[in-house]
C-alpha cells in the first residue's frame, strides 16, 4: 500500500514538473512564429494599402507595382484605404524654380504660385491611365467646392512627373478634360529643374508610374503643411485647406 502511494505522489510530482515545461515551451514557439511574422515581408499597392500580396505584382485596381511592407511596419486596419494624414508645421523649403505654366509663360514656382497663397498639389503625368485620371477629377470638385475662392485664397496646382513628355499644350489639353479655371496651374519644365522640384517636395520617385498619390496642402505665410491622400473625399480636402488657411502662423 505504501509503495503504490509513493507510486502515486511520484506521478504527481511528475506531471507538475511537466505542467510549467510544456507551457514554456508553447509560449516560446508562439514567440517565435510572432517574431517571424514580424519579419515576413509582403506587398502592398501604394495607392490601395488593403490589396495584398506574398509576391511583387501589380494592382489588380489601378495597375501600380506593389511595393514591399513588413509586418512590423503595419498600422491597425481601419477598413478604410486612405492613410492617416499627416501634419508638418515647420515651413518647407520650396525653391523658386523657374518652370513653365499650361499656357507656356515662364514662372518662378515659389514666388509665383505658392508665396502668400494657400495652395493644394498634386502630382499626375498625362499618358496616365491608373490614378492620374482621379487625381484630376478630384481636383476639378476641390474646384467647383472652393467656388470664387479659388485663385483668389486658394491655388491649386498640378505637378508633371514626366516633363519629358508633358509640354504646356499637352498639360493644357489635359487640364481642360476637367474643365480646369482660373486658379488651377499645370507645371511642367526641363526636367533636371522639375526634379529638384519634385524632391523637395517628397514627390520624387525613380518611375513616373510609382509617383506619389498623394495631395499636398500647405500655407506657405503661416507654415502649415499637410500631406493626404490624393483620392480622399472632396469634403476632407476643403476642410484641410480650410484648416490650413485659418491656422496660425507657426514659429518654428
Amino acid at each position: 500500500m505504501n509503495n503504490m502511494k509513493l507510486f502515486c505522489l511520484s506521478l504527481l510530482v511528475c506531471a507538475l514538473a511537466f505542467v510549467p515545461a510544456q507551457a514554456q515551451e508553447v509560449h516560446s514557439h508562439a514567440t517565435q512564429k510572432s517574431e517571424k511574422s514580424k519579419g515576413e515581408v509582403t506587398y502592398s499597392c501604394p495607392m490601395h494599402p488593403n490589396v495584398k500580396a506574398r509576391s511583387k505584382g501589380k494592382c489588380p485596381k489601378c495597375g501600380m507595382d506593389l511595393r514591399p511592407v513588413r509586418n512590423e511596419e503595419k498600422t491597425a486596419e481601419t477598413g478604410s484605404p486612405e492613410p492617416i494624414t499627416s501634419a508638418e508645421t515647420s515651413k518647407m523649403n520650396i525653391p523658386d524654380i523657374e518652370l513653365l505654366d499650361q499656357n507656356g509663360r515662364k514662372i518662378h514656382f515659389y514666388s509665383d504660385l505658392v508665396k502668400g497663397h494657400t495652395v493644394a498639389i498634386n502630382f499626375i503625368f498625362t499618358t496616365c491611365t491608373t490614378i492620374c485620371p482621379p487625381l484630376g477629377a478630384t481636383f476639378a470638385r476641390v474646384q467647383k467646392e472652393l467656388g470664387d475662392r479659388m485663385g483668389r485664397d486658394v491655388r491649386l496646382i498640378s505637378i508633371t512627373v514626366d516633363p519629358a513628355t508633358d509640354t504646356p499644350e499637352r498639360l493644357k489639353a489635359w487640364g481642360e478634360k476637367f474643365h480646369a479655371g482660373e486658379g488651377w496651374t499645370f507645371v511642367t519644365g526641363d526636367k533636371p529643374q522639375v526634379d529638384e522640384l519634385l524632391l523637395a517636395l517628397g514627390a520624387s520617385s525613380a518611375r513616373r508610374e510609382d509617383h506619389s498619390p498623394t495631395v499636398l496642402i500647405g500655407n506657405d505665410t503661416n507654415g502649415t503643411w499637410t500631406r493626404t491622400y490624393g483620392l480622399a473625399q472632396v469634403s476632407q480636402l476643403v476642410q484641410i485647406i480650410n484648416t490650413t488657411t485659418t491656422a496660425e502662423v507657426s514659429n518654428k
